[in-house]
């Protein structure tokens, strides 16, 4: 697919990896859970599609373990009454019932007679089904259920439409009573299993298919059990029904107690309560436990892994909910920084990862990102936030721990990163199959001059310079906590250098903002765009462009009621339905927001958080996806629809906590043991707002705020007996 309204790409995906909006069938609303390494992709009545250009499925490390599977009641498809995801993610319910049919046993049957009631969850790259079915009838009635699978092993690049030259070799099925195994050799040498277990057995089983039969009276009711696990390790000597109870309790159990770490939030408006709760579900059940600690996988469906460029937004945006995030990102981005310069993977001593992938094609080089590292700003971010978890916990220990690496992302910054010593930081791919586009707008139209030409490399950003001004503050800060003055006295030289010659070089009068880009060239391009809104996220802009800079941002051309576009409307390549020229991306906002309050925007801010609601109050489960269209809002009608967007995704779950945070100007100061909050507002649809267990240094206080008119008054409801809260106006 060559054009850009058949193919759209995803941040850390390229042209010849497309996730295509006819694949997924974009009609059709899709459910999905996500737990470990594993997810899963079902339709409204829980099936599982299989058919050319469908992605449904069950994926286990990048691989879809589970391809087809299709429940029947009494031969047929039955209807469907309703379906959700629990707001806690963990579990999926169907309520589905007959339709009219000639039974079994030969009489004629009414729909909804027979209620079929289906919960799924999934649990250490198990997914576990219960199928309950009762019969409503004042008759007995016969129940045939026939339950059919399939797996074809496809990678996830090839499920999404990548053509391979040639695939490894399914494994002959293996059938017993109660069980079936499926398995797939593939061209890296590893078997990958799937096996399906039974409960009870059903009358019949085949390598494609399990069919039951009951006799139910009236008012009685049966349960089937069945469980999918991905590349089993060990037998199971417990039955299907009773694992799956155990597996329900301690899925919830885990959530819970991951999620217990965070502040909580609650407030005078129910529906923004919903929103905030399915903010925090979301980022929780998109947490994956690593060796190093809790790591935000990117989102789901086709980026359930680990990203560096979003998992460190998002660790940024919820730092002051739970600081904990934060940590592990840094753990486990610093243990897998670049030590060598591999061309393929755009690695370089001291270059923060941007993607890792576990499939066939990744293991054999048919996809570049294994371990790759082609984004621009993970590295600059990398520091940025060691920086602000440092200044939001006081954690010297992790700073002492993670100081090399630290010391290797701002040399690679200096060596590799500024590649023809200009100062600033470019870009430019060095495998032919690697990402064009380096920064988060990595579509390949993303970067252009103001008649609409693409930029040629190598392409240094306007707001990747802010983000190496602000590693550089960052490096000096944590280098004097650590000794290292003339250090830092050194990277504060760096830093003020650099933000002279950025304002030099990237501020375009006649517009009133910074230039998109420079491009190979040296030449700026004049165009206006979201990402200078993240230069408000540091103080490179000098203080008498702010104003005209945030005027700009909010201007109707730009801001769409909802959000600020990516690409405001008048410039060449401005399209509203376009992955990265037009189109509003929550998460863009949330990073905009946090600058506007930086700067004492809190109007701004405000207005963002309102739109940011809204937005989530139409949309499926108060859950803001991945972008929406930047058409312009109209009265009584939700944001248009993007039709693959990702959701749950990371950082867009992330946006509405650090709206909160910004509108309330709040921050934290380990030193003096205090929770500080700067000329607080809260917005008119908020009358009052709870924070629960704002922790620092171990400490927690419970604060109430309450809007009075232009003002907010906030009480103490609990706190530990050392904490402060502080308030300036």
């Amino acid at each position: 697919m060559d054009s850009q309204t058949e193919t759209q790409t995803h941040a850390g995906e390229l042209d010849g990896f497309p996730v295509a909006a006819k694949s997924l069938l974009s009609e059709r609303r899709l459910h999905t859970l996500k737990q470990g390494d594993m997810f899963g992709v079902f339709d409204q009545t829980g099936d599982i599609l299989y058919g050319d250009g469908i992605a449904d499925g069950l994926y286990f490390h990048d691989t879809r373990y589970l391809s087809g599977l299709s429940m029947s009641l009494q031969g047929t498809r039955p209807i469907l009454l309703s379906s959700t995801v629990r707001e806690n993610n963990v579990m999926l319910s169907v309520d589905l019932t007959n339709t009219d049919i000639d039974g079994p046993d030969g009489r004629y049957m009414n729909h909804d007679l027979l209620h079929v009631r289906r919960s799924r969850f999934l649990w250490n790259r198990v997914c576990y089904e219960r199928v309950e079915i009762r019969n409503f009838d004042v008759e007995p009635r016969t129940a045939l259920l026939d339950i059919r699978f399939l797996a074809d092993f496809a990678d996830l690049f090839e499920a999404r439409g990548s053509t391979r030259p040639r695939r490894g070799t399914m494994g002959a099925p293996e059938v017993g009573e109660a069980e079936v195994k499926l398995s797939y050799d593939g061209l890296d040498d590893r078997r990958r299993t799937t096996m399906l277990r039974f409960w009870p057995p059903p009358a019949e089983l085949t390598a494609q298919h399990a069919a039951f039969r009951f006799d139910l009276p009236p008012g009685q009711r049966v349960l089937i059990h069945y469980e999918i696990e991905c590349d089993p390790t060990e037998r199971h000597e417990a039955q299907p029904n009773r694992r799956f109870l155990r597996g329900a309790v301690e899925a919830r159990r885990a959530l819970r107690l991951s999620s217990s770490r965070a502040a909580a939030i609650a407030t005078s408006n129910e529906i923004f309560n919903e929103a905030i709760r399915r903010c925090i579900c979301d980022i929780y059940m998109l947490l994956t436990d690593k060796k190093t600690g809790p790591y935000p996988y990117a989102g789901v469906p086709w980026f359930s892994t680990a990203f560096g460029r979003d998992a460190l937004i998002t660790a940024m945006l919820t730092l002051w909910l739970d600081p904990e995030i934060a940590r592990g990102v840094l753990a486990y981005l610093a243990r897998h920084q670049a030590h060598t310069e591999d061309p393929i993977a755009d690695a370089e001593p001291g270059k923060i990862l941007h993607e890792v992938r576990h499939g066939e094609m990744a293991e054999l080089g048919e996809v570049p990102f294994r371990h790759y590292y082609g984004s621009i700003d993970s590295t600059p971010l990398f520091v940025m936030l060691a920086g602000q978890y440092l200044e939001r916990t006081g954690d010297v220990a992790l700073m002492t721990t993670i100081w090399p690496n630290i010391e290797r992302a701002v040399e690679w910054i200096d060596r590799y990163g500024d590649r023809d010593g200009d100062g600033f930081v470019e870009y430019g791919r060095r495998n032919k199959d690697g990402l064009i586009n380096q920064g988060w707008k990595d579509s390949y139209d993303s970067i252009f001059h103001a008649d609409g030409t693409l930029a040629e490399g190598p392409i240094a950003l306007c707001e990747v310079q802010a983000y190496v001004y602000a590693a550089r503050r960052a490096a000096a800060t944590i280098g004097r906590r650590l000794g290292r003055t003339a250090y830092a006295d050194r990277q504060d030289q760096l830093a003020d250098a650099l933000r002279v010659a950025f304002n030099d070089r990237f501020w375009i009068e006649e517009l009133g903002t910074y230039a998109l880009a420079l491009d190979g060239h040296k030449r700026p391009c004049r165009v206006r765009s979201s990402n200078a809104g993240h230069i408000l996220l540091t103080d490179i802009a000098t203080p008498d462009r702010v104003p005209r800079l945030v005027a700009g941002l909010m201007h109707r051309s730009s801001f769409s009621g909802w959000g600020i576009r990516t690409i405001p409307e008048g410039e060449a390549r401005y399209n509203p339905m376009a992955y990265h020229n037009g189109s509003v991306w929550p998460h863009d906002n949330a990073l905009i927001g946090l600058g506007f309050a930086r700067h004492g925007y809190r109007d701004e801010a405000e207005r963002l958080f309102r739109g940011m609601f809204d937005a989530a109050f139409h949309t499926d489960l108060r859950r803001l996806p991945e972008l929406f269209c930047g058409f312009t809002r109209n009265r009584a009608e939700g944001p248009v629809r993007y039709p693959v967007a990702c959701s749950p995704q990371a950082w867009a779950a992330a946006t509405l906590p650090a709206l909160v945070q910004s509108v309330l100007g709040l921050s934290f100061d380990p030193t003096a043991v205090a929770v500080h909050f700067q000329r607080p507002r809260l917005p008119d649809f908020l009358e009052q707002m709870t924070l629960y267990n704002l922790e620092v240094g171990g400490d927690k206080v419970t604060v109430r705020l309450v809007r009075v008119d232009e003002e907010v008054a906030i009480n103490v409801v609990r706190r530990t007996q050392s904490i402060q809260v502080q308030i300036t106006n």
